[in-house]
């Protein structure tokens, strides 16, 4: 009996041993569930306090002193969250979400998700030391016209933005399996993450979004920058954005969990080129 209960805790503890040791070796960690479902469940009403949660939990993921900065933005009663992972050499990688919400809903989905996965990703790349400058940033009032993402991408100097390989842009995770936006996106890094997803047996597929609006990507596009859109939305969940049914009921966390995994992988792999 005893070695039956032995073998069956081997068959289910040694997959996530493996997949932990596999990401390690990949050049990122991997962290547990309880870790991203805790911040996930951290979401707010008021953005300011959305803003200020984020900024807690980029130091709690050991982002803190220097690296961690607001950046005011005119006519905006919140600023930019801007925490960054220092590099070896000269290019940089942005990943950004936006944190505020409308009126409608908790905002969970739309984008409480993306917003708090930005501390997780930190800490999964922070495990070693990195080629490229990861600059991860929480923009505020995207939902009122981009205001945030415009402002920090038209800051950008001219020789900063020839910098920025890719500019990840993360809006509404967790309805369902990873979708990538890909008519508005730069077709290398479509390759890539699919190339990621193949990789590490995660599901990716496309969902072109542009009949229903915008996202934070349209600002880093102006400067000429490779932009990658990833969320989960397809024509059956739109119709929860902006509503009540925005909260953490419309979550599926699985499918959540599989995002980040594949978008710490995919994070990792652009450092590895």
């Amino acid at each position: 009996m005893l070695r039956c209960v032995y073998r069956c805790l081997i068959a289910v503890l040694l997959p996530g041993f493996l997949a932990a040791a596999a990401a390690q070796a990949e050049g990122y960690k991997t962290l547990e569930k309880a870790v991203l479902r805790d911040r996930l469940q951290q979401f707010a009403i008021g953005n300011s306090i959305r803003g200020s949660t984020i900024k807690r939990l980029f130091k709690e993921a050991g982002c803190g002193g220097e690296r961690l900065v607001e950046q005011p933005v005119p006519d905006s009663e919140n600023p930019n969250l801007i925490c960054t992972l220092p590099g070896t050499g000269k290019e940089i990688i942005i990943v950004g979400a936006h944190f505020d919400k409308v009126r409608s809903g908790d905002g969970v989905i739309d984008n409480w998700s993306g917003a708090s996965l930005l501390p997780s990703l930190f800490q999964s790349l922070n495990s070693k030391p990195r080629r490229h400058t990861f600059v991860f940033v929480g923009f505020t009032d995207e939902e009122k016209g981009y205001v945030g993402s415009s402002f920090y991408a038209n800051s950008l100097t001219a020789e900063e933005a020839s910098r920025v390989r890719a500019m990840v842009n993360m809006d509404t995770l967790g309805l369902g399996p990873t979708k990538v936006w890909a008519s508005n996106s730069d077709p290398g890094l479509v390759r890539k993450i699919f190339d990621a997803a193949a990789g590490m047996k995660l599901p990716v597929g496309v969902m072109n979004v542009e009949e229903y609006g915008d996202s934070d990507g349209k600002s880093f596009q102006r400067r000429k920058i490779p932009i990658l859109t990833l969320h989960s939305v397809t024509r059956e969940t739109i119709g929860i954005l902006h509503t009540s049914q925005d909260n953490s009921a419309a979550i599926k966390f699985d499918d959540y969990y599989d995002s980040y995994r594949l978008i710490a992988g995919f994070l990792a792999s652009l450092d590895s080129d």
